[in-house]
């Protein structure tokens, strides 16, 4: 049911909308969880807009599309590792860059990873699309397993990769949960702070009040568990730093750097994330791992040995 906070607010944007609004059929299914809302109509924006019956996708030559599938012949490259990596340093993909570079600090394992560029299409690609039907990045094959395994989607690389070589997940069993409580937890929240506030802060070709208040909110609730949980502890599950770590801080990155939301969320003002962020800013596996497939001038697209990087 929507909150009585969220029906004053919604209120609150119908008179302000009372500019450009127009009379559209009455959201049915809105109707029967709202009598506030019930029987009334909706402003639209742009005012014109009217809600279709049933919603249709008319522009072909957009990269994002309403459907699935490979979109181009496009084979693969693979080296010499066990790990072949298919990604690009979003907060996601860097998720597995910072995974690695540790293994590779701690134990000297090496991979290789291959930049997908967004721009040429690549993650609609044959070879991506058949080890990741979503083509979303990262994606990675083990290929120490015959026929190759493949991974798709970061929580679940991040669980088998670090299960496999048998480091940054605790041993002790409810330690263990709790790693794995705070990985889902970073993603099933996820879409508020990328989809969310960093499309309508960033990206929206227009800013809506409604949308920056609604994902603003969400995300500062969001840093503000974070923040709270932190209270006395160095990681997040305790002294031991583990995939839960790995997993959130590219997105509070990307929040502060790449959304530039540092000031606008007062993020600051969280000193025990603060704190913590600061920390594993500082680790040697964390600088390498922005290089990879990334976007700095010194990015590289293609990962071989830890020499790539030097």
């Amino acid at each position: 049911a929507t909150s009585l906070y969220s029906r004053k607010y919604l209120l609150a944007f119908l008179v302000k909308a009372s500019a450009f609004q127009t009379t559209v059929p009455t959201n049915r299914a809105f109707s029967r969880t709202s009598n506030i809302m019930s029987e009334t109509t909706k402003p639209t924006l742009p005012s014109e807009y009217v809600v279709p019956d049933v919603w249709t996708f008319d522009d072909p030559s957009s990269s994002n599309q309403p459907t699935a599938g490979a979109r181009k012949e496009m084979k693969l490259k693979r080296g010499e590792h066990d790990l072949q990596l298919y990604s690009l340093a979003t907060p996601n993909g860097m998720k597995i860059n910072m995974l690695l570079e540790e293994l590779n600090d701690l134990k000297g394992i090496e991979y290789d990873a291959y930049k997908i560029a967004f721009s040429d299409l690549d993650q609609f690609g044959s070879d991506f699309v058949a080890i990741n039907p979503n083509s979303k990045i990262p994606a990675m094959l083990d290929t120490s397993m015959d026929p190759p395994l493949r991974l798709f989607e970061s929580g679940s690389i991040l669980k088998y990769v670090a299960e496999k070589y048998d480091a940054f997940i605790p041993t002790d069993p409810r330690d263990k949960v709790e790693v794995f409580n705070w990985l889902f937890w970073q993603v099933g929240g996820a879409p508020y702070i990328g989809g969310g506030f960093g499309h309508f802060y960033k990206f929206a070709p227009v800013h809506i009040e409604y949308a920056i208040n609604k994902f603003s909110m969400e995300t500062k609730r969001q840093l503000d568990v974070l923040d709270k949980h932190l209270e006395g502890k160095t990681f997040v599950v305790g002294e031991q730093y583990t995939i839960a770590d790995i997993a959130i801080w590219p997105w509070i990155m990307c929040t502060i750097k790449f959304y530039g939301g540092k000031d606008f969320l007062g993020i600051d003002s969280y000193k025990n994330l603060m704190k913590w962020y600061n920390m594993i800013d500082e680790r040697p596996a964390t600088k390498r791992a922005f290089r990879i497939t990334g976007f700095t001038p010194d990015a590289i697209a293609e990962r071989h040995s830890k020499e790539d990087l030097m």
